[in-house]
């Protein structure tokens, strides 16, 4: 079994399924989308993030880096990321803490002991533990599968917020202890689909209906971008495909596309362009929300 690499337990999360959760998000995805808010959630490695505007150029950071990763230039540091380990000893030297390290192992008996202390507000609220990504189920399933069975023997609700680009297999495996699936839906069009995140998806799709013929609790999760997704083109497909193919969906999220994130790829050493991607207006998502109703879909909620 290997350690997944955790790089944020989110407390107090009230968007990530019902009632107040702790969310943990595992590094490393499948799918490279476009629009991606986290994009320190992407690669299955440890990486430096660099917070320039914090930086005294004290080159204290250089001195100290065991594969001569950092060097001065213009007046700044640079990250040469290729030569990079991750091994994090450049943040100790660092006193104005411009870097932060995105990636860190967790025994599961100490990540249960974490998520143990928010029990309170799991009570209270009707809440649990949502265990998201990156990508959840794209990590070491033993590792996955056991801190899942941990957490509901101890009698928390566990969600799992997945894109479903996995092996069926790995959702299986997680089944007899998954209170509820945040299935993600971007794109109804295979090519469009790869051209927006890196892969098609026909998998997607096929784990989707194999998870409602085996009793899994759904929630449907539509991340809406205009210039991307957010069209009435799209939303039907979505509502025809969960119609014909019977999908047992227990809500509908009209989640609205935001930028927040933007600012993590410069920390990351990468580019973040939107290219038109905008978020939709709230009278097209009433709208929408309201064909989805017209359609026999209920429970639909604008946000998370």
């Amino acid at each position: 079994m290997s350690m997944p690499l955790v790089f944020n337990i989110q407390k107090y999360s009230i968007h990530d399924g019902e009632g107040i959760r702790t969310t943990v998000f595992f590094k490393g995805c499948p799918l490279s989308c476009l629009w991606c808010h986290n994009p320190e959630s992407q690669r299955y490695r440890k990486e430096l993030m660099y917070h320039a505007n914090r930086c005294a150029v004290c080159k204290a950071c250089a001195a100290v880096c065991p594969q001569k990763a950092v060097v001065c230039a213009a007046g700044t540091m640079r990250l040469e990321r290729d030569l990079c380990a991750g091994c994090g000893t450049c943040l100790d030297a660092c006193l104005l803490n411009a870097r932060e390290l995105a990636g860190r192992e967790y025994e599961i008996p100490d990540l249960v002991r974490e998520l143990e202390k928010d029990r309170m507000f799991y009570d209270q609220s009707g809440g649990g533990v949502t265990l998201s990504g990156g990508e959840v189920l794209a990590q070491d399933m033993d590792y996955i599968e056991e801190l899942a069975r941990r957490l509901h023997q101890k009698g928390f609700s566990v969600n799992f917020d997945t894109c479903g680009h996995v092996p069926y297999e790995h959702i299986r495996r997680v089944l007899p202890y998954a209170d509820t699936f945040l299935y993600d839906i971007k794109l109804m069009d295979s090519e469009k689909h790869r051209v927006y995140t890196g892969v098609d998806n026909r998998l997607i799709l096929e784990n989707l209906k194999r998870l409602s013929a085996d009793g899994g609790k759904i929630n449907i999760r539509l991340p809406l971008i205009e210039g991307v997704n957010a069209t009435d083109q799209h939303t039907g497909a979505v509502i025809a495909f969960l119609r014909d193919n019977r999908i047992s969906v227990y809500r509908v999220n009209l989640l609205k596309y935001h930028g927040t994130g933007g600012g993590k790829y410069d920390k990351l050493g990468r580019c973040y362009d939107e290219g038109g991607m905008a978020p939709p207006s709230q009278q097209w998502l009433e709208q929408t929300a309201e064909t989805f109703r017209q359609n026999g879909f209920l429970n639909i909620h604008i946000g998370g």
